[in-house]
C-alpha cells in the first residue's frame, strides 16, 4: 500500500481515510460489533460510527472502540504518524520530539507512546528454545555520574552499585528471538530461567555462580569465563549475542531517553524487543503489524497509578 512514511501521509491524509484503513486492517472488511460481536452492523453519522443491529445492544461505537486510540480527541492522522516513527525509528522517539513533530504537549505523546507501547508488548509469549544465549544488565546508570548525596549515601551506608538500580534478564535465541524481563532480585536467576526457557534448549551464559546447576535442568548448559579473559569457545559458545543486545538498548536509553524510570522500564523492554525482533522486515510492514495488536486498551490512571 505504501513504502515510507512520507507515502503513508500523503494516501492516509484525512480522518476518513484513517478510519476506512483502520477498519479493513481492524476487522478484514467486516465490521464487528465490539461488545456483543454481532456482525450485522448499521453505517451512521456519515460513516463515522456504526451501530449494533443486535436488539440485545444497539450500541453506537466507532472504528477506535476498544483499541488503543479510544477516547482520544487526537486525530488519527496524527496517532498514525506516531505509531510509524515510533516503530520504525531504530532506537524510538522521545515524548518532546514527537509534541513538537505534532503540534501536541509533551505530556499528550507521552502518554499516546505509552499507548503504543501497549500495542507492543506480547501477550502470551513462548518459551525460547534450541540454543539460548542468557545474561543480565542493570538499568540506572553509574554511582560515580549521580549527585554528590547520593555517591555521599552510598558509601556511607555501605550500598552496593546496584542498589538503586533495575535488573534486566535478556535471552536470545539463536537466529530468532530476543525476550527481555525484569529481575526479580527475591527470586533465584534459575527461576527466571525456567520460566522463560524451553527444558529442551541449550543455554548459554557467562560464569556466574547464580548459573550453576543448569545442565541438570536443560538439555545443555555451556559458559565463558568472563573474569578468566574468556569470551568464546570453539567459535560458538558465548553470550556476544545478547550483550550485543543489551548494547543497543542502552544506547535507546542513552541516546533518546536518558532516564528510564523502573516504573514505566518493562514498557520499554517491550517496544525495543519489538523492534528487534522484527528487523528484518520493512519499516511499513512493521507498521502493517502494528495494526494486529492494537485492540487494547491502556488508561492514564492504569498507566501512572494514581486514583
Amino acid at each position: 500500500m505504501f513504502k515510507n512514511l512520507h507515502e503513508m501521509i500523503s494516501q492516509l491524509q484525512d480522518e476518513r481515510a484513517c478510519r476506512e484503513y483502520l477498519a479493513k486492517e481492524r476487522w478484514n472488511g467486516v465490521v464487528v460489533c465490539p461488545y456483543c460481536n454481532c456482525e450485522k452492523i448499521y453505517v451512521v453519522e456519515n460513516g463515522k460510527r456504526f451501530k449494533c443491529s443486535n436488539k440485545a445492544c444497539l450500541l453506537k461505537f466507532s472504528v477506535t472502540v476498544g483499541t488503543i486510540f479510544e477516547n482520544s480527541k487526537v486525530p488519527l492522522t496524527k496517532w498514525f504518524h506516531a505509531v510509524y516513527v515510533a516503530t520504525a525509528h531504530k532506537k524510538g522517539i522521545s515524548s518532546y520530539q514527537l509534541a513538537r513533530d505534532l503540534g501536541l504537549s509533551q505530556k499528550t505523546t507521552w502518554f499516546m507512546l505509552h499507548r503504543i507501547r501497549e500495542a507492543l508488548r506480547e501477550l502470551a509469549p513462548s518459551l525460547l528454545d534450541g540454543i539460548v544465549e542468557i545474561d543480565e544488565t542493570w538499568n540506572g546508570g553509574s554511582v560515580k555520574n549521580k549527585h554528590k548525596a547520593i555517591r555521599e549515601r552510598h558509601l556511607k551506608e555501605k550500598i552496593g552499585s546496584t542498589a538503586d538500580k533495575a535488573g534486566i534478564m535478556g535471552y536470545l535465541q539463536r537466529e530468532g528471538t530476543l525476550k527481555l524481563t525484569l529481575l526479580d532480585i527475591e527470586k533465584p536467576i534459575k527461576n527466571h530461567v525456567k520460566e522463560n526457557v524451553s527444558f529442551n534448549a541449550v543455554v548459554l551464559t557467562d560464569g556466574a555462580k547464580a548459573y550453576r546447576g543448569l545442565d541438570r535442568e536443560f538439555k545443555g548448559h555451556h559458559f565463558v569465563d568472563h573474569r578468566s579473559d574468556e569470551f568464546v569457545r570453539d567459535g560458538n559458545i558465548h553470550t556476544n549475542g545478547i550483550e550485543g543486545a543489551f548494547g543497543l538498548f542502552k544506547r535507546m536509553v542513552y541516546g533518546i531517553y536518558h532516564q528510564i524510570t523502573p516504573k514505566h522500564l518493562e514498557r520499554y523492554l517491550d517496544e525495543f524487543t519489538y523492534r528487534y525482533n522484527s528487523r528484518n522486515i520493512k519499516d511499513a510492514e512493521r507498521f502493517n503489524l502494528t495494526f494486529n495488536n492494537i485492540e487494547r486498551r491502556l488508561t492514564y490512571k492504569k498507566l501512572t497509578g494514581k486514583k
